[in-house]
């Protein structure tokens, strides 16, 4: 085995979910992900930790959903509790085919979707970490040979966490001391407001309510947008390619749409429900070992260089307690280039200039 294999499952283990004795953890295994699979059940046996395994295959799921009447169970009991005892949930993904749910119709996946909230907050419930197992249809999915894709994956996996948290504290300090962000790129300017919202150090752990591994972004979660935001990374939405995305937001809202590529995607994605018109996150990337985009939101919306916003559900993390955010089905990424005439500002002053933060060497204030 790849020793770059066992690595990532003790960070995974130790740093990113932390692990303890006696803890009941749920594996969700992608087809192609059994060698890291097998390192981490390796991890949990040494650690002391229960586990049980589950088959997270979008080629049974896609038959299922496409057999299916559509008329689907709401939040069935049996899955939903195997969550509710769950102390760690591990998705470990690696798919046969990235473009599986492709011909899955969209009404289906929106009822799928909705049928399922229930089972989906039972899972964000435990200390749960998503991550991959880097597999060719990953590396075909990124347009790279399966050498330089394993490279990519570790490079952004396996890196000095505790030391780019402390780095992503400096970001988190100004967006929680703010109360409006604006951000101008060719195409962008957008203003949105985060007052009273606490921003996340999003450093690969549970332990800064971070659930994804790699990780490396400081997000929140704004409100009352204003402007005109383009999306211009390309990426894979609903199985649809969709490129050149601009959005218009009046009083907080999407009022207009238009994309290069794929905008019946974005149609879909708005019409779900009520708040999917609106924004439910800020991220900024900050994973200098991501260095180019995959059509992978796992990764491209941690790169460095790059902001990402959401449309939908907004996360707890960041609202003050007792407080709802933004409510929807969905929660779906879209990430704008802030390499080239690209500012970031808080409260009027700029804390980014072309991807570089102001505290880092080249910056130009």
């Amino acid at each position: 085995m790849d020793p770059r294999i066992r690595e990532h499952a003790e960070v995974l283990v130790d740093w990113s979910a932390r692990v303890e004795r006696g803890d009941d953890v749920v594996i969700s295994l992608g087809p192609d992900a059994h060698e890291l699979g097998v390192a981490v059940a390796a991890a949990l046996g040494e650690r002391g930790a229960n586990y049980v395994a589950t088959y997270a295959s979008n080629e049974l799921h896609r038959a299922w959903a496409m057999a299916h009447d559509g008329d689907f169970e709401v939040d069935p009991a049996h899955h939903v509790a195997l969550y509710e005892h769950a102390d760690v949930v591990l998705s470990l993904g690696g798919g046969r085919n990235a473009m599986e749910w492709s011909d899955v119709p969209v009404e289906r996946r929106q009822g799928l979707q909705r049928a399922t909230r229930g089972i989906q907050e039972a899972r964000m419930a435990t200390d749960w970490v998503s991550t991959v197992h880097p597999t060719r249809s990953l590396a075909q999915q990124a347009g790279m040979s399966t050498e330089a894709y394993r490279a990519f994956v570790y490079d952004a996996v396996l890196r000095d966490w505790a030391s780019l948290a402390e780095e992503m504290a400096e970001l988190k300090a100004l967006l929680d001391e703010g109360s409006t962000v604006r951000l101008r790129t060719s195409g962008t300017d957008l203003t949105m407001s985060i007052a009273g919202r606490t921003a996340v150090n999003s450093a690969a752990s549970v332990a800064y309510d971070s659930h994804n591994l790699p990780s490396g972004e400081v997000y929140t979660a704004p409100y009352d947008a204003e402007g005109t935001v383009t999306f211009d990374v390309p990426m894979t939405l609903q199985g649809t390619r969709v490129r050149d995305v601009r959005l218009t937001f009046e009083a907080g809202e999407v009022v207009d749409y238009a994309a290069g590529a794929g905008e019946e995607a974005i149609a879909s994605v708005l019409d779900t429900d009520a708040g999917a018109r609106r924004l439910g996150e800020l991220g900024v990337g900050m994973n200098r070992g991501i260095t180019r985009p995959t059509d992978s939101i796992l990764f491209d919306e941690k790169m460095a260089g790059t902001v990402h916003l959401a449309l939908g559900r907004a996360y707890d993390a960041c609202l003050p307690a007792g407080e709802s955010g933004n409510d929807s089905a969905v929660h779906v990424d879209l990430i704008t280039d802030t390499t080239r005439d690209a500012t970031l500002e808080v409260d009027g002053e700029v804390v980014q200039r072309d991807g570089v933060f102001r505290w880092e060497d080249g910056f130009e204030g």
